[in-house]
């Protein structure tokens, strides 16, 4: 049986115009009727590196029988000027999370995917250890299961202490071996089968994926990269997801 974590994740590549610039990760979450794309925001958009797409596809499965059978769904990230994805800011600054809202009308009559909802957010009775195992769901270089377009995952685990804004950010620290285009992967955290009203989702999202933490007084010959990495907190995605009043 197939883990149904799997299918949250689809391969995301971006794209200008029809020149494919990068590819990425990044999970379905659902409020009710209302489907969204979750992915870190430098992914969808990045002063830092001058990266600006304006449009995005994903991969999605179009037959449970057969997971050889996908489609792309093409998003515009743009319409009439106005960015159709949606970030946040908080006392330090931009969140590193991009929100994008997806017509279910879009999709395949027979799209296959599962979606994350509030009820997969930790609430403040879960306990969340120093040392808890994680996993992140993603796409590490592109890597994947070419012939079943489905993500692969790693194991991290959390390494700052969970609930405080590590030096003050939105996010905390795991430690893991991550890469390239793993950036807006979910990192979540197994829960005893049913718990919550999960049923066959027994997961708990914690936050989404971001970057690989480095510090610039590393000696570059001498000292191994710390191998932590920031995953923004994502009780945030109630907030990004309610209705636009822009």
């Amino acid at each position: 049986m197939i883990d149904p974590l799997l299918f949250t994740a689809p391969r995301l590549f971006t794209f200008d115009g029809q020149r494919h610039l990068t590819n990425a990760s990044g999970f379905f979450f659902s409020i009710g009727e209302r489907l969204f794309l979750i992915t870190s925001r430098h992914v969808v958009h990045d002063e830092a590196s001058e990266h600006y797409p304006d449009r995005i596809e994903i991969e999605i499965h179009t037959n449970a029988e057969n997971l050889a059978e996908s489609t792309g769904l093409s998003i515009l990230l743009y319409e009439d000027g106005k960015s159709v994805w949606h970030d946040g800011a908080d006392g330090s600054g931009v969140v590193d999370i991009a929100v994008i809202e997806i017509d279910r009308a879009a999709l395949p009559e027979t799209a296959v995917f599962r979606a994350f909802t509030p009820d997969h957010l930790i609430t403040p009775g879960d306990p969340v250890e120093i040392g808890s195992s994680l996993l992140v769901v993603g796409f590490p270089l592109g890597f994947h299961d070419t012939l079943h377009h489905l993500p692969v995952v790693r194991q991290a685990v959390v390494a700052s202490s969970f609930g405080l804004r590590f030096q003050g950010e939105g996010y905390f620290l795991t430690d893991a071996r991550t890469h390239r285009g793993t950036s807006g992967a979910p990192v979540v955290m197994r829960v005893n089968d049913g718990a919550g009203g999960l049923d066959d989702l027994p997961w708990k999202l914690l936050g989404v994926h971001s970057a690989r933490l480095d510090i610039g007084t590393r000696d570059l010959q001498l000292d191994e990269a710390l191998g932590l990495n920031c995953a923004w907190y994502a009780d945030i995605l109630l907030t990004l997801t309610k209705p636009d009043d822009r």
